[in-house]
Order: structure tokens, then sequence, then C-alpha cells
């Protein structure tokens, strides 16, 4: 019984020395780190990958994959790493913060507003029942 009672006060003295990444961060780190998320996401989204799928083949939960994305600070640099090449292979990392992947732009592209032009008279005439 004695050995009980002190495992279970080591394990809460344990439990207590966790420290939560996002309190001891500036905010501009805070800020980095969430852009390295969304730049995640957007590499992810512009390769047409599901979350859950990029998370399988890194070899984590969704729920990490999420947390990944959304720029939790608790995670390590080598899961950020694996779910980069889990969703563009060879890609590094300095790719992904300066944008150089070609489906990044392509996302872009797709995503831009086009402008509209107006209509000749022929083109009125046609749709004129």
């Amino acid at each position: 019984m004695f050995v009980k009672s002190i495992f279970i006060s080591i394990m809460n003295d344990l439990t207590n020395m966790k420290v939560k990444q996002s309190a001891i961060l500036t905010p501009d780190l805070a800020q980095e780190i969430t852009h390295l998320g969304h730049l995640l996401a957007r590499l992810r989204q512009a390769h047409k990958i599901k979350q859950a799928d990029a998370a399988l083949r890194a070899g984590f939960s969704r729920n990490t994959a999420y947390r990944l994305e959304k720029g939790d600070p608790g995670l390590a640099i080598g899961q950020v790493l694996r779910y980069l090449d889990a969703i563009a292979p060879g890609v590094t990392l300095a790719d992904l913060l300066t944008q150089a992947d070609p489906a990044l732009a392509a996302l872009q592209a797709r995503e831009s507003t086009k402008r509209v032009r107006d209509l000749t008279e022929a083109e009125l005439e046609k749709l004129n029942f």
C-alpha cells in the first residue's frame, strides 16, 4: 500500500510538471506556428488530399493532423516533416515556407475571382428568347 501511494504521488508530480507550449510562446512565435499549420493545410488542399488520408500516410491520427494544421505548438518538428512528406513527397520545409510548390499556385489561381466582362450585342441577342 505504501509503494502504491508513493507511485501515485510521483505520477501526480510528473503530471503537474507538464508545460503547455502555447502558454510559453511569444505572440510572434505563436503566429508563426499558426502560419505553418495554415501552409500545411493549403498544401494538402492543393494536392487534393483528405486530411484523414494525409494523417494515415504520415502514420498518425486525424486528430494529430488537425492539430498540425491548426498550429498546435506542442507537436514535434518530426511530425510536421512526416506530414509534409505524406502530402507532397520531396517538398522541403523551405519549399513550403516559400510556397514554391506549383500545386499552391494552381490552387491560388482556382480560388482567385475572375472578372466578368459585359456581353456583346450578338451574345445578348442569342440569350433573348
